[in-house]
């Protein structure tokens, strides 16, 4: 979530990387001002250590991003929007290891926009990707938590994880599910938590207060990265643990 969240990825992701993380998905699509992501600030997140960069409804919100979107393979739209936009909505990388990782990136319908369904594109897209890999991540973008938990026992023992994104508050319900899928409604967001999910608080009451639309502009206080680490078993592709990651900057060395 704009300036404060790509410092937090600057300062902290190393950290994480330290711990024996082999491969970084990152949702971008608020990273420029709040609203959207440029190539620029895509390639800063690449050299920082992400892997790859998923998104969601707001991916169009920078024109220079379409271009991008076809030049780059890391660069992820939602793949249940509609056939012969630009973009790809998930891929299959290789981890510094050598791992073939698959990635799928989906966006709900509930309280959204009315795009293909995401079970449905899910079930195709995945049927390719394993052909490639048994590791298989998504990256669902949905405002309602029955939308995704709906997914999450759709893919139970499909995928090795499917993480809820979009709220922009982290979730404490990371489970790894029967079948072997890990599990969170929210992963949560990576920016200044002193904010009303990112913005500044003043002006977001505003909005509530008035009902007169403003411009919104992103917070500058407490910020934090937050996210999941997921354990999956290379051999089938499994997962065997995850947990939630909320790590602070200190602020006081700008």
């Amino acid at each position: 979530m704009g300036k404060g969240g790509r410092r937090a990825i600057a300062e902290l992701l190393p950290k994480l990387m330290g711990e024996g993380v082999d491969f970084v998905i990152a949702n971008g699509e608020n990273a420029s001002g709040g609203m959207g992501i440029t190539p620029q600030i895509a390639e800063q997140l690449f050299e920082t250590g992400v892997d790859v960069i998923t998104s969601g409804n707001h991916i169009w919100r920078k024109k220079e991003m379409t271009p991008f979107l076809e030049q780059e393979p890391r660069v992820l739209r939602p793949a249940n929007y509609p056939p012969g936009i630009p973009g790809r909505g998930g891929g299959v990388y290789t981890t510094a290891g050598g791992e073939r990782v698959g990635v799928l990136n989906l966006e709900g319908r509930v309280f959204m926009r009315s795009l293909e369904s995401p079970f449905k594109t899910a079930e195709e897209q995945i049927s390719l990707l394993r052909r490639e890999t048994r590791i298989i991540i998504v990256d669902f973008h949905a405002e309602a938590t029955s939308e995704k938990m709906a997914l999450g026992w759709f893919l139970d023992g499909e995928v090795s994880a499917v993480l809820g994104t979009h709220t922009h508050v982290q979730t404490a319900d990371e489970r790894v599910l029967p079948g072997g899928t890990a599990y969170i409604t929210d992963v949560g967001m990576t920016g200044p938590c002193d904010s009303v999910i990112g913005i500044k608080k003043e002006i977001a009451l505003e909005r509530f207060l008035t009902m007169m639309p403003n411009k919104f502009e992103t917070a500058t206080g407490n910020i934090e990265l937050q996210g999941a680490i997921v354990e999956v078993d290379e051999r089938n592709g499994s997962s065997v643990g995850i947990r939630r990651v909320k790590m602070g900057i200190d602020q006081a060395n700008p």
